[in-house]
């Protein structure tokens, strides 16, 4: 490992747990992505808590930006939406206390660009965001050279850390992503920004593959792959080489679309329809070390 780049210990046992519990079930976990304040900071609790009771393994609660680079036009405008209706960071954050109270098992990822935990504070977005219960956060446009300081305060906080590792970034760049994380790495499947795609990325699980090349065999990360995924099939084939699969833009989109009222009911029935896609499909490609002997999962 790079020694600008010093590798952190896990520290949510929420995660690890996460992640075991789905290996026992044979299944890859299911990562249900939200814009945080759309249609309200209220509903967000209450969609949350109905993705858990679902079958979300973990729930990503999307940190409203005002300049999302690397989120396509639904999410984007679910930030829009959300920054019209005044939703903060902190808002966020209280969202996540009483998802936390809620449903104790589920995991909580905060998943935001840097500018508005810069503006919090990164020492009191670490320790507030424990707090409220959440598990780790992915800082989008922070890159591993960058992140000592933030890297340091999550650690003592206890949120794990998870960086984002693009198709093109050679091996010595996905290398520092895997120092850099802990809990899991999330796996960008395609170029671009996000977005609901008919089919997964041909060179997504190559890219996985190239990550779970780059860990320390006797402490392997789980890789979750992102961007794009929509429908049951896809979470079905990803299953066979990652770990987890995440659901973003598709989720999103239906949020905006459902009846006033009704968006925790309709986001429920788009996870329950991905769930047969997460079971029953891994593969004897090495996605379960146990099988394998080779550092995939955690």
């Amino acid at each position: 490992m790079p020694e600008s780049i010093p590798t952190l210990a896990p520290v949510s046992r929420r995660f690890a747990a996460i992640f075991q519990r789905a290996r026992d079930q044979d299944r890859c976990a299911l990562i249900p992505y939200i814009t945080a304040g759309d249609p309200s900071i209220d509903a967000t609790v209450a969609i949350a808590i109905e993705l858990a009771r679902a079958g979300a393994d973990i729930i990503e609660l999307g940190v409203p930006f005002s300049d999302p680079v690397a989120d396509g036009p639904v999410i984007q405008a679910a930030s829009e939406r959300a920054l019209a209706r005044q939703t903060r960071l902190a808002d966020v954050l209280a969202a996540a206390g009483q998802v936390r109270a809620a449903a104790p098992e589920v995991g909580l990822l905060v998943f935001s660009y840097y500018n508005p935990i810069l503006q919090y504070g990164v020492e009191a977005f670490a320790r507030d965001a424990a707090a409220a219960g959440c598990d780790g956060a992915l800082v989008t446009d922070l890159i591993p050279e960058e992140a000592a300081a933030y890297r340091a305060a999550a650690q003592n906080a206890g949120l794990d850390t998870v960086f984002l590792a693009a198709p093109t970034s050679p091996d010595h760049r996905l290398r520092a992503i895997v120092a850099a994380s802990t809990g899991f790495v999330y796996a960008v499947s395609r170029l671009g920004v996000t977005g609901a795609r008919t089919a997964v990325a041909p060179g997504a699980a190559e890219l996985v593959r190239r990550l779970q090349a780059q860990m320390i065999p006797a402490a392997p990360l789980p890789v979750a792959l992102g961007f794009g995924l929509a429908r049951a099939e896809q979470v079905r084939e990803v299953a066979a080489f990652a770990q987890a699969a995440v659901v973003g833009t598709a989720l999103v989109d239906a949020i905006a679309h459902a009846p006033a009222g009704q968006s925790a009911v309709i986001a429920g029935n788009f996870l329950r329809s991905l769930c047969l896609g997460a079971a029953g499909a891994r593969a004897t490609n090495g996605s379960d070390p146990a099988k394998s002997g080779e550092p995939h999962g955690s």
